[in-house]
C-alpha cells in the first residue's frame, strides 16, 4: 500500500465510472479517454489502496468485496462533492452547465427535441445532452441526470414524479386500408397484420402497448425503433399502434378505430437526490413538467398541440 495520503479524487471518480459501467471500454467512451489511461488510473488506485478492486472476467469487470466497500465510500465522497457544487451553484444568478436527459427514442425524436428552443432562450448557459435508450437508465448509477420514462423508477437514491401522460392510437396508410379493408371493431383486428416492437428486445413492460389492444396479433414486421415502425406503416406493411405525438408531422397515416381503443401511458421524471438542488436541474425539470402540462390534451389525442416546434417561448400558464 502506497498510503491513503496519496489517494487522488480523480482516480476515485474514474473508478466510479468503471464500476458503474462494468467495463473499461465503456468507461473510456463515457469519459472521452483512451483505454490504456483508464487502466492505468485504476491500477494506480489499486496500488494506493493495496488490493485489487476488480475481478477481470471475459464479459467485463466485477467488483471484489473490497471493491464494493470502496464503491460505497467513493459514492459518499461523490455525494459530498455534488452537494458542495450544488450549494455554490445556487449562489450564482445565472443557471448553467450540462444536463444529461435520458428517454425513449420516440418521445425524444418526435416530440421533445422539437420543443427545446424556448428552454435555450430561457437558460442559454445550459447545454443539454439527450440520450435515447430502449432500456431502463439507472439514474441511481449516474448514467443520466434526468430520466424521462413511462414508469416510476424505484430506488432509494432517486426521486421520481409523474409529469404527464400520453395516449396511443392505431394508424394505417391509405394503401394498406385499400388492400385489406378498414377495421370497424376490435374484433375485426384479427383479420389484419401489425407492425410492432421486436419482442425479445423490449426491456420495459410499458412499451408492450399493442398487448392492450389485441391478443396474439399477426405480425408483418418488427423493429426496435418507433420511427422505423412508423415508416413501415407508411409503406403499407400493416397497422401500427403509436403515441399521438409521434404522428404530429406525418400526414400519410390515418387514424383507425378512433375512440374505440384507449391506451395510455404515464410519463415520469426521475432525478438523483444529490442533484435535486442544482439550479440547472431544477430549471430543466420545471420546463419539462410545464411543457407536458401545456400539451396534455394533445398528448392524449384530444386536440392540437398548444406548444409549437421551434417556438421561442412556452405559452403562458
Amino acid at each position: 500500500m502506497a498510503g491513503l495520503n496519496n489517494l487522488n479524487w480523480d482516480d476515485l471518480r474514474i473508478f466510479l465510472i468503471v464500476a458503474r459501467s462494468g467495463a473499461i471500454s465503456r468507461a473510456a467512451r463515457q469519459l472521452g479517454m483512451d483505454h490504456s489511461t483508464i487502466s492505468r488510473r485504476v491500477s494506480q488506485l489499486e496500488y494506493v489502496i493495496g488490493a485489487s478492486l476488480f475481478e477481470r472476467q471475459s464479459n467485463g469487470l466485477s467488483l471484489t468485496r473490497l471493491g464494493q466497500e470502496v464503491l460505497e465510500r467513493a459514492e459518499a465522497v461523490e455525494h459530498s462533492i455534488i452537494g458542495m457544487e450544488t450549494h455554490l451553484a445556487g449562489r450564482d444568478a445565472e443557471v448553467g452547465g450540462v444536463v444529461r436527459i435520458a428517454m425513449m427514442e420516440g418521445i425524444a425524436s418526435l416530440y421533445l427535441s422539437r420543443r427545446l428552443l424556448a428552454l435555450s432562450e430561457l437558460y442559454p448557459g445550459i447545454t443539454l445532452e439527450i440520450i435515447t435508450s430502449p432500456q431502463h437508465v439507472q439514474v441511481s448509477r449516474r448514467e443520466a441526470d434526468l430520466f424521462l420514462s413511462f414508469f416510476r423508477a424505484d430506488a432509494k437514491s432517486v426521486t421520481s414524479k409523474k409529469v404527464g401522460e400520453f395516449g396511443l392510437g392505431l394508424f394505417a396508410a391509405p394503401e394498406y386500408l385499400e388492400r385489406h379493408g378498414t377495421p370497424h371493431s376490435l374484433a375485426d383486428l384479427s383479420e389484419h397484420v401489425f407492425v410492432d416492437y421486436v419482442r425479445d428486445l423490449i426491456h420495459i413492460d410499458p412499451v408492450r402497448w399493442l398487448d392492450d389492444v389485441i391478443n396474439a396479433p399477426r405480425i408483418a414486421v418488427t423493429s426496435s425503433s418507433m420511427i422505423a415502425q412508423m415508416g413501415c406503416a407508411v409503406g403499407g406493411m400493416g397497422l401500427v399502434l403509436l403515441p399521438y405525438f409521434a404522428v404530429e408531422q406525418e400526414t400519410r397515416l390515418l387514424r383507425v378505430l378512433d375512440g374505440v381503443t384507449d391506451v395510455r401511458r404515464e410519463v415520469w421524471l426521475t432525478v438523483h437526490n444529490d442533484l435535486r438542488g442544482a439550479g440547472r436541474i431544477r430549471a430543466v425539470e420545471r420546463y419539462l413538467a410545464r411543457l407536458l402540462r401545456a400539451d396534455r390534451d394533445y398528448l392524449l389525442g384530444h386536440g392540437p398541440a398548444v406548444t409549437r416546434p421551434g417556438a421561442r417561448a412556452l405559452p403562458p400558464e
